[in-house]
């Protein structure tokens, strides 16, 4: 649960702002659209190594953007 500390003459788009800012921090939304579906251990770990490659690839020149 996210507890935002308000001061009295806090306005309340402030007090939402950090709210907002903190659940984004929190990361709880990625949590739960990432256990909606179960994915294989496999095609997590083949999905991050395809990712390193892109990545090397964009580093070295290979692949322009």
């Amino acid at each position: 649960m996210l507890i935002i500390d308000s001061k009295d003459c806090e306005n309340i788009d402030k007090a939402l702002k950090k709210y907002k800012k903190k659940f984004e921090k929190s990361k709880t939304l990625l949590q739960l659209r990432e256990r909606q579906h179960f994915t294989k251990p496999s095609v997590k770990s083949r999905g991050q190594r395809l990712k390193a490659i892109y990545k090397q690839q964009i580093a070295s020149g290979k692949i322009e953007l």
